[in-house]
């Protein structure tokens, strides 16, 4: 079998003013939703890792690495996404590969 090819989606809010007014009650909702969806990849092995850029404006995006067999795979993890399947991102998938990742990597929240 052959190993999983690595992937990385952008997503972007498809309201640019999403983090600078704050979000509606259904975007609170459907990004806890989202959030919930990524540590569920991330604790099967799918997701190697996501997060966003701490900018309010309209140059915010977010990136989710992960894991697929194939680019369909690929493409229906992304829109499984419901951040994605509700139209509040808009989504850009790319093959991508980690060159390096340090051994001692850990989140500092």
């Amino acid at each position: 079998m052959a190993e999983p090819l690595q992937f990385l989606y952008r997503i972007v809010p498809t309201r640019a003013d999403m983090l600078v007014t704050g979000l509606t009650e259904h975007e609170m909702q459907v990004m806890a939703t989202h959030f919930a969806h990524l540590q569920k990849l991330a604790a099967d092995g799918v997701v190697l890792m996501a997060g966003r850029t701490l900018v309010a404006g309209p140059e915010t995006f977010g990136i989710v690495v992960f894991l697929a067999s194939s680019l369909a795979e690929a493409e229906a993890v992304m829109r499984s996404d419901p951040a994605i399947a509700q139209g509040l991102m808009h989504c850009e998938l790319f093959p991508y590969r980690v060159a390096v990742w340090a051994d001692a990597f850990r989140l500092n929240t």
